[in-house]
């Protein structure tokens, strides 16, 4: 689980650096949307931190990767996150698998929640691909596109619970 959280903080990183690319070259709307992402990815890193601290096990912060932080357009940056969310999908199952070989049962509700979660994140990173190779290099298309992810808030999740 040490590894996973520093998963999902790399994960928070890259989105931090994405929303820089994205800045630099005039689309604040989806900046705005990857700075959404990296809060939820810290969110989502707290729920390990958490759950691990409440069984009394040791959270160790690992040293995290630097990320890119060039793309060679919004597409690529958009399909680097989605490959990114695919992989982070892939460490989740492969916890998931190692609870129930250990029979380690309480991190199941925590890890059903992530499995779950996954679905969303993959599918959230996976819809702007398919845009943005629909719009190709229309500026109104790509300008209509960053509009709208412009509108993206964070909200902060409940506190308490460590699989909500």
């Amino acid at each position: 689980m040490n590894e996973q959280i520093k998963n999902e903080f790399y994960s928070a990183y890259l989105y931090l650096s994405m929303a820089a690319y994205f800045h630099r070259i005039g689309f604040d709307g989806m900046a705005q949307w990857m700075r959404v992402q990296a809060m939820e990815e810290q969110v989502h890193a707290m729920k390990f931190f958490d759950h691990l601290n409440d069984r009394e096990g040791n959270v160790q912060l690992l040293a995290l990767d630097q990320p890119p932080v060039e793309w060679s357009s919004p597409l690529d940056a958009w399909q680097a996150a989605y490959k990114h969310e695919q992989f982070v999908t892939g460490t989740i199952n492969d916890l998931m698998k190692l609870a129930h070989e250990t029979g380690d049962y309480a991190a199941i509700p925590l890890l059903n929640w992530f499995v779950e979660e996954q679905i969303e994140e993959e599918a959230s990173a996976a819809k702007p691909v398919q845009q943005l190779e629909i719009i190709g290099k229309d500026g109104k298309g790509l300008l209509m596109l960053d509009r709208e992810m412009g509108a993206r808030t964070f909200i902060m999740p409940p506190q308490g619970g460590k699989g909500e």
